[in-house]
């Protein structure tokens, strides 16, 4: 058995990888933006990774393990979400072999989640090896936020998933910026504390997101609101919908732990601050080699 392995955390826009020992600690790691849409085709996926491999000084024997869109229809190889009947922590046991015949042995592919709740369904790929780290470091139980692009909510019951809902919060907020009627007002600071929590407030408040956004714009053109404070309401109100919508099952005081960059997680800590939840923070290169360590076995 190797005493190593490679694991790459391949998004949509970047991939970050991590060489991993049998104690989980970090020999080295990479991060860059060559993610699924940049690899430009299924056929150059393996000339990314060996590129990897040479950048980080990874040996041919090493085995690589691979999560996120690397395994859509989109990605290298197309794997089956796994039922969410199967516990976190069962994951390791449900690695597809990559069938290229390049890598043949030696590559595997972490399968995302679907989730299914009645009429209800949702799905997550890349989350589930994060959900995996953070089981591995005691957390088995309780309500995991996971911000970024489209930010999940989960709650786990021994490492089953109960619940399962996605956010479009992080592409809804680049879209918002990259056009339309707001996006000449969204060049100031997202982080602005005084915008930022505004725009909580009005998410508090239940009203409906369609209307809040383009009142953002109203108070800007009628020069009620500065528009350096616009992008920092729109951030609030976008997560701020996350937090109501979670405030109606939560009990005040409630306990979430969110995975996440620190810029990021700050956000959400002050968020649920302002839902009254309490909010405990794991970064997310600890808990992606905490879950790295467990396809050891």
């Amino acid at each position: 058995m190797s005493q190593q392995i490679l694991a790459v955390d391949w998004g949509t826009s970047n991939r970050r990888a991590y060489l991993i020992d049998q104690q989980g600690n970090c020999l080295a790691e990479h991060e860059d933006g060559l993610g699924m849409l940049a690899v430009g085709g299924r056929e150059r996926f393996g000339a990314a990774l060996a590129l990897l491999c040479q950048t980080m000084g990874v040996a041919d024997h090493v085995p690589v393990v691979m999560s996120g869109m690397v395994g859509s229809a989109s990605g290298w190889q197309e794997v089956d979400y796994l039922d969410s009947a199967v516990p976190v922590q069962h994951l390791p046991a449900h690695l597809a072999a990559l069938n290229d015949p390049a890598w043949a042995g030696r590559c595997h592919i972490v399968p995302g989640y679907r989730y299914r709740s009645g009429a209800t369904i949702d799905v997550m790929r890349g989350e589930e090896t994060q959900l995996l780290g953070a089981v591995a470091l005691g957390h088995r139980d309780g309500w995991l936020v996971l911000p970024g692009t489209h930010s999940k909510w989960v709650l786990l019951r021994d490492g089953l998933i109960q619940t399962l809902s996605t956010y479009m919060t992080g592409e809804l907020f680049a879209m918002l910026s990259a056009g339309g009627t707001l996006s000449a007002m969204m060049q100031g600071d997202a982080a602005d504390a005084e915008g930022y929590a505004l725009g909580l407030t009005q998410a508090a408040r239940g009203e409906p997101l369609s209307n809040t956004l383009f009142r953002v714009r109203a108070g800007v053109v009628a020069k009620s609101a500065p528009a350096q404070q616009a992008a920092a309401v729109v951030s609030g109100l976008l997560i701020g919908a996350e937090f109501a919508a979670a405030a109606r099952t939560l009990a005040p005081g409630a306990a979430i732990t969110v995975i996440g960059s620190p810029a990021l997680a700050q956000r959400y800590a002050r968020a649920a601050d302002h839902f009254d939840l309490s909010c405990n923070v794991l970064d997310p290169h600890r808990v992606y080699c905490a879950a790295a360590r467990q396809f050891f076995a």
